[in-house]
């Protein structure tokens, strides 16, 4: 959601930029495109970073009958894949 959030925000603010000539007496359009595409770039980065670095899990589940008390039994074990 962050990457999409980040892309959302540089478009905003190209398109304040870039695309709009409107001049508003109390604020500068061009200042706030440039200061929404700077985050945008920040967020997706940010966001992009957090994706690579989170881990992927397998998990394996097994069902079978114990031989002892002839009940049927599920054994669930998770592994985290090892960091690059």
């Amino acid at each position: 959601m962050s990457i999409g959030f980040g892309i959302f925000l540089f478009v905003v603010g190209a398109i304040l930029t870039f695309a709009l000539n409107i001049t508003v007496d109390w604020v500068n359009l061009d200042l706030v495109g440039y200061i929404l595409m700077g985050a945008g770039v920040v967020i997706t980065i940010i966001g992009i970073a957090l994706l690579a670095r989170r881990r992927r899990t397998v998990t394996t589940e097994r069902s079978g009958v114990d031989p002892v008390a002839g009940e049927r039994v599920t054994r669930r074990s998770t592994e985290a894949d090892p960091l690059p």
